[in-house]
């Protein structure tokens, strides 16, 4: 990777310092259009928003599916007593 890094290096040194500044400026003005477009979709999805929000109580997923009827066991009490009395 190191190799790489240094043979891309070498290869921006080499290039012209006018075509170093021009590549440097349209990098930076990509990085603003794309800025300025986050910027705007941000400002207008929030604009066309509602504004209202609404509270709601967490309900716990657990209770709220009463389709499994498996009850939870403490799996870790059952391998420490299958442990204890196979050791026997």
């Amino acid at each position: 990777m190191d190799k790489w890094f240094d043979k891309q290096d070498e290869h921006w040194r080499a290039l012209p310092l006018h075509r170093q500044h021009r590549y440097t400026l349209y990098f930076f003005s990509g990085y603003v259009l794309l800025t300025v477009g986050v910027i705007c979709k941000v400002w207008y999805d929030t604009a066309k928003s509602e504004n209202k929000m609404v509270i709601k109580h967490i309900e716990n997923p657990v209770l709220k599916n009463k389709e499994s009827p498996v009850k939870l066991q403490d799996t870790l009490s059952i391998i420490l007593k299958n442990e204890i009395y196979e050791g026997k």
